[in-house]
């Protein structure tokens, strides 16, 4: 056989493989989709289950070393941070926003890099829910879980990291609390000033005139209807997110066609197109307050929000700060995130810009060397303590189980 004959041969061959890949993955697609579905699969226990809100802890991977996004892998830290670490995903969206791939876990990294990682599960709000507001998300929904951590871990002091909304309910929270023990806070594409540029600001905008108008000129108040008239289903959300890159959103599918031989691939679309068609409702005292004190008021912006009779007071708070922001982020452009920075009274403060947009900061390619990896090394530093925790927590026996699982898994250690 010639070298000609060899190649065309190889071609023929490789050409087969996919053929016959792509007809087993579009089979899959069609027919056993949620095969091809890998998010949240990353081991967690139940701390606090309340309606709607729970609290998960994630122990340390049972394996030595974990598989990251490029290929590579990076060995589990054994020895643990004393300063847990509470990631805050904001409300419309599910857990899987931290744990959308096994190679591209945001909650399996942090735990492999020594942190005692907790998640707040805002849970599945239903039309029983509508009357929440972010008071009730803020102040006792948020204590509530700070309890069960220092609960579990046997420490007071903190770490906080929310990404967009996330971000915001972890400053109202601490606005409201003034908590003292919350030691570090990280945010990621929050909106905090809403005449800063941007798709969400412009809409603010839109909001502001003819609201003045109404308060005016009419007794007509937002708060005064119930809120179970701003009950809306979860799919509108997902509309909205996908409406800001419309394109996208059906040249994705075309990427798919393309690459239907990839089972990679593949499972990484059906997983992301399952996570953005499955975000979830806002309840309708949460759309009250946010078009009432954020859209149209801004109160934000200058540091103080009302909310139901309580005042958050960012200007007070003195917690270590990282703030990142998208290059592309056409929700949250840069100075509406910075405002933050100017805002708090903290002395170690930073703001960086990351690439990718408002999901492709936290989720996207360049996410774990940019924000992930910048935010584990800024957290190292902040994380210890004078004094150790007690040994007997919840978040050790957590630990030994985790030891134990991963000694059973490889009996050379």
């Amino acid at each position: 056989m010639n070298r000609l004959q060899k190649e065309a041969l190889d071609q023929g061959l490789k050409l087969h493989e996919r053929v016959a890949a792509m007809a087993d993955n579009a089979f899959d697609w069609l027919f056993l989709r949620e095969t091809l579905i890998k998010s949240g699969l990353t081991p967690f226990e139940t701390v606090y289950a309340g309606d709607p809100m729970s609290l998960r802890y994630y122990p340390p991977p049972a394996e030595s070393g974990i598989e990251l996004a490029d290929g590579s892998r990076m060995a589990v830290r054994q020895q643990r941070h004393p300063v847990p670490l509470v990631l805050v995903p904001p409300l419309g969206v599910t857990t899987e926003t931290f744990d959308l791939l096994p190679q591209r876990s945001l909650v399996r990294y942090l735990s492999a890099r020594g942190f005692h990682v907790y998640l707040i599960d805002w849970g599945k709000p239903e039309k029983r829910h509508a009357g929440l507001g972010l008071k009730d998300y803020a102040i006792d929904m948020f204590g509530t879980a700070l309890a069960e951590v220092r609960a579990h871990s046997g420490v007071k002091e903190v770490s906080l990291m929310g990404w967009c909304m996330g971000g915001l309910l972890c400053l109202m929270h601490m606005g409201f609390s003034q908590d003292k023990h919350i030691r570090n806070l990280i945010t990621v594409a929050s909106p905090i000033d809403l005449r800063g540029g941007g798709i969400v600001a412009r809409s603010a905008t839109v909001l502001n005139t003819p609201a003045k108008l109404v308060r005016r000129f009419s007794s007509l108040r937002l708060h005064m209807l119930d809120p179970i008239r701003l009950h809306a289903p979860g799919w509108l959300t997902t509309l909205a997110f996908k409406m800001t890159d419309p394109v996208g959103a059906v040249t994705s599918y075309w990427d798919l066609l393309a690459r239907l031989w990839d089972r990679d691939f593949v499972e990484s679309h059906s997983t992301t197109a399952d996570y953005l068609n499955n975000m979830l409702l806002y309840p309708g005292g949460v759309i009250q307050d946010m078009v009432v004190k954020m859209a149209i008021d801004n109160q934000l912006a200058a540091g103080r929000i009302e909310v139901r009779d309580r005042v958050a007071d960012l200007t007070k708070i003195k917690a270590n700060l990282l703030v990142f922001a998208g290059t592309s982020d056409i929700l949250v452009p840069a100075q509406i995130a910075r405002r933050i920075v100017e805002v708090v009274a903290s002395k170690d403060k930073e703001f960086r810009i990351a690439p990718g947009g408002h999901m492709g900061v936290i989720l996207g390619s360049g996410a774990p060397r940019e924000v992930w990896e910048a935010s584990a090394q800024w957290l190292d530093e902040r994380s210890s303590l004078d004094e150790a925790p007690a040994k007997d927590t919840a978040a050790t026996a957590s630990l030994r189980r985790a030891r134990r699982s991963r000694i059973a898994d490889d009996p050379t250690l």
